[in-house]
């Protein structure tokens, strides 16, 4: 029998493989996942960001329009005309000049906007409309001196070439929803109204001496409010509950959230059909926290309050009854504040928690339970 020769053992086959040279090695793999890594990872995010920009930059012509109460002024139009009147004479005219690939992008300038966006969907056409205050501050950050709407209008053009891979497909409300939200804002200003009438009143009393006659006209006009807010709530409950049966039901099934919370919720969120997680509800709402800080300096964490004042309110005293009732919301104060946090920022934890609640039985389509995640 042939005797095989015995086989010679490799010693440091690599110098990572070394002991010696364990350390370095170490501190190599450190260096390369917390510095150099993020940066490529960076690079190669923003590069394929790019790359979808301009692929949708060749995909799309993209149209700025600055809108006002007459007239808009476009930009991006391979056209001499550049100024419409806001009407449907002008619409037609403007639709008219627009190829297959237009995308209209304009700014939601209060109930201006709307006619014209909604014209444009329904022909066909892709529209974008963006905040306000994104645009500003884009013009902002151009250092502009000059306001024009021409400028405007340019402005939001140039901002669609260069966000064009954040810019989202604008849908109108259904018909239902429209008229559920304008109900909403009388019925707001309705109540704003009262309660000016009763601090008038107020007013008037305090002084000492108030005439019977001008009491009376005073009392007539808060009994008027008083009418005209009762019909419109029973009004809005019958329409939300035609347009949102399930919903509208299953939210009140949620310890704290009743009649007004719940209506108000699946106004403010528009059905929750925009949202992909209930984070973006948080902020849309504005409870999301607003960091500061600057170096050593680290100041308070407040929410950041942008808009839907009112919703937040309203959210604020369901949350009060949630603190006391929903079990899951309870435990969550009581532990936040056994930890030395104060009553508000406890509070609002219960509002996110709410809200939390809120979405996922808006998404999953069944009424609340207390013990679904343990039975589940």
């Amino acid at each position: 029998m042939k005797r095989h020769k015995p086989l010679k053992v490799v010693r440091n086959v690599s110098p990572l493989l070394n002991l010696q040279d364990h350390g370095q090695f170490v501190r190599t793999l450190i260096l390369f996942s917390v510095w150099i890594w993020p940066v490529i990872t960076s690079a190669l995010t923003g590069f394929t960001i790019h790359i979808k920009s301009k692929k949708i930059m060749r995909e799309y012509q993209f149209i700025g329009v600055d809108i006002s109460k007459d007239s808009f002024e476009v930009f991006g139009l391979k056209s001499s005309q550049n100024s419409f009147s806001n009407q449907r004479k002008g619409f037609t005219s403007f639709s008219n000049k627009l190829s297959a690939n237009s995308w209209v992008v304009m700014e939601a300038s209060g109930p201006y906007f709307h006619p014209l966006a909604c014209y444009l969907h329904h022909q066909g056409f892709r529209v974008s409309v963006i905040n306000p205050l994104i645009i500003r501050r884009f013009i902002q950050m151009q250092m502009e001196r000059t306001k024009t709407d021409k400028k405007d209008a340019f402005h939001i053009y140039s901002y669609a070439n260069m966000q064009s891979d954040k810019l989202k497909v604008w849908i109108p409300d259904s018909e239902e929803m429209v008229t559920i939200r304008q109900m909403e804002t009388l019925l707001v200003r309705y109540k704003k109204q009262r309660g000016s009438a009763n601090t008038q009143l107020m007013s008037f009393q305090a002084a000492g001496k108030v005439s019977i006659e001008i009491s009376d006209a005073v009392k007539k006009e808060v009994k008027l409010l008083d009418k005209q807010i009762k019909a419109l709530e029973e009004k809005l409950e019958i329409l939300i509950t035609k347009s949102y049966p399930g919903l509208y039901e299953n939210l009140k099934t949620i310890p704290g959230i009743g009649n007004k919370s719940a209506s108000l919720l699946i106004i403010a969120c528009r059905g929750f059909h925009n949202f992909n997680n209930h984070r973006q509800v948080i902020s849309y709402l504005g409870l999301a926290p607003k960091i500061y800080q600057s170096g050593t300096l680290k100041g308070r964490s407040p929410i950041c309050k942008m808009g839907m004042g009112h919703v937040r309110a309203v959210l604020y005293m369901a949350a009060r009854a949630a603190r006391k009732g929903n079990k899951v919301c309870k435990q969550l104060y009581e532990r936040l504040v056994a930890k030395g946090k104060p009553h508000k920022v406890a509070m609002i934890a219960v509002v996110n928690k709410l809200i939390k609640q809120v979405f996922a039985i808006a998404k999953s389509g069944v009424a609340y339970q207390h013990d679904y995640v343990l039975s589940h």
